[in-house]
């Protein structure tokens, strides 16, 4: 196997092998892996002569093939993009600007007005095209090294100011090279992008698609309000692989959408983001009987993720869905409150890991990081960073990873400790009951849950008294046609901690 140093190898080789083919494509153009390679070279040349390499340039706009041949010029130029949500509040992008120095901004042109009281320099995609300098990139390549950083992406921070996750090429390239192998991608797959561009779900989609010499289609973020729209596009796009959020996948198969139509295209379902309720999930398998599907686990700061599980055919009939075992080259474990390591069945520690996929850390944030990535308390004898995902595991009696819920999701309710994906599961394994979401309110010590299906909140405290203790069941239920969603696609919890006022 060839030693990269650099995600710019991906693009390379595929554009030499096949420099005709599509690479990517949205709704409005698409790009060959030549016309990919040559614009990313030309925006590449034009930052050359504007930013120092190893420094951060702010890409504005929703996902899009322009976009994706700017995230690449940046790397062309030697430097590491970051993505800028168009849709997030202003004050949000201020903050994520202000804690970069306030880097150039390269602009989809229409967005431009909302960057136009930036103080620092805008230019939009159009404007970043100039002659390329073979001369000039080849000399900055010479300087690239496999941990620079290949992009920042901010997420929300407890502390309420974004959080920037720097990752780099060594931690992409690493985890890419045993992603597309486990899971047999190749040059004919059609990667079928759900995430947003500032989501690292959109990794996989990209790096694994480049280096394959796969193609990557981008699917409108409108498509996923219009169930049938969305039907139509995977199979008129002939998308054989589906790498989504959970939420996005309950979309089609909460609202019956196969009853409309089936994309015979789909071979592979990962999914990842929150835990995948099973009739959903079974709902899944049974429109595909022959397909891969796999259960996703890590959060953005192990790049990607870290751990997987590949599920047998027919129907999945246990309780829990497991999120596994490690990936090559990454170290999963558990960590009790006392540092000491879990390996009994059914005993909940915090997971850990370590290996090359751990990202660089929070950038300009070094009180974060070194809480965040620490030394790992199990090995006295030499330098070994981990980072403590804050999340709650077991071990099932199959020896296989199971996630626990978030050690935040922990409360203490009525004297008692309780995991509130636990009641979660028990609200999802009533029938007519498609997805289920538990909130709650401190102030008040009272446990909410919000579901959607067709069950009667009568029907499920009946079952929900035969599966849990009383100090368990929710003060409330509340049905909701659908639930709210975050940017990237995840169940927005603040905003349903606002249904309880209501």
């Amino acid at each position: 196997m060839n030693r990269f140093t650099n995600v710019l190898n991906y693009l390379e080789n595929s554009a030499e092998q096949f420099p005709e083919k599509v690479a990517v494509a949205d709704d409005k153009e698409k790009f060959s892996y030549f016309a990919l390679r040559e614009k990313s070279k030309k925006i590449g040349s034009y930052l050359l002569k504007e930013v120092s390499p190893r420094t951060p340039v702010a890409v504005f706009g929703e996902k899009s093939a322009a976009m994706l041949a700017v995230f690449l010029g940046c790397v062309y130029a030697g430097c590491f993009y970051v993505p800028i949500n168009p849709r997030h509040p202003k004050e949000r992008r201020d903050k994520i600007l202000k804690k970069l120095d306030n880097p150039l901004i390269i602009s989809d042109e229409k967005y431009m007005d909302s960057v136009k009281d930036y103080e620092g320099k805008v230019v939009s995609f159009s404007d970043c095209l100039a002659e390329i300098d073979e001369k000039a990139l080849e000399k900055v390549a010479l300087t690239h090294i496999d941990v620079d950083p290949l992009y920042v992406m901010f997420t929300s921070g407890s502390t309420g100011e974004p959080k920037g996750i720097a990752v780099s090429h060594r931690s992409v390239i690493d985890f890419i090279e045993e992603f597309s192998k486990l899971f047999g991608f190749n040059a004919d797959d059609v990667f079928g992008n759900q995430a947003p561009f500032d989501f690292d779900v959109s990794v996989k989609d990209i790096y694994t698609s480049l280096k394959c010499g796969a193609t990557l289609e981008i699917i409108p973020r409108q498509k996923f309000s219009f169930p049938t729209y969305l039907i139509d596009h995977l199979s008129e796009r002939k998308i054989t692989v589906l790498i989504w959020a959970v939420s996005a996948l309950c979309i089609l198969s909460t609202l019956n959408a196969f009853t409309y139509k089936v994309p015979e295209t789909v071979k592979k379902v990962l999914f990842s983001g929150e835990a995948m309720p099973i009739s959903q999930l079974n709902v899944w398998k049974s429109v595909y009987p022959e397909a891969m599907f796999v259960n996703l686990y890590g959060p953005t700061e192990i790049t990607c993720n870290c751990t997987y599980y590949v599920l047998e055919k027919g129907a999945f009939e246990k309780k829990v869905l497991p999120i596994g075992k490690p990936f090559p080259n990454e170290r999963v474990f558990l960590l009790s409150e006392t540092g000491e390591e879990v390996r009994e069945t059914g005993a909940l520690g915090e997971i850990c890991v370590s290996g090359t996929a751990l990202s660089l850390g929070y950038y300009g944030n070094a009180a974060e990081t070194d809480k965040a990535f620490v030394q790992n308390p199990l090995n006295k004898n030499y330098l070994e960073k981990i980072y403590k995902t804050g999340d709650l595991g077991y071990y099932d009696e199959d020896g296989a990873l199971c996630f626990a819920g978030r050690k935040d999701f922990q409360i203490k309710h009525m004297g008692h400790r309780i995991e509130l994906n636990e009641i979660e599961s028990a609200i999802q394994s009533v029938k007519d009951v498609s997805q289920a979401v538990c909130i709650f309110d401190e102030k008040e010590d009272k446990i909410y849950a919000f579901y959607r299906g067709a069950a009667k909140v009568k029907e499920i405290i009946t079952e929900l008294r035969k599966k849990l203790p009383a100090y368990m069941i929710p003060y409330k239920l509340q049905a909701l046609s659908a639930f709210p969603l975050t940017e990237n696609g995840k169940i927005d919890r603040k905003k349903l901690k606002g249904e309880i006022a209501v």
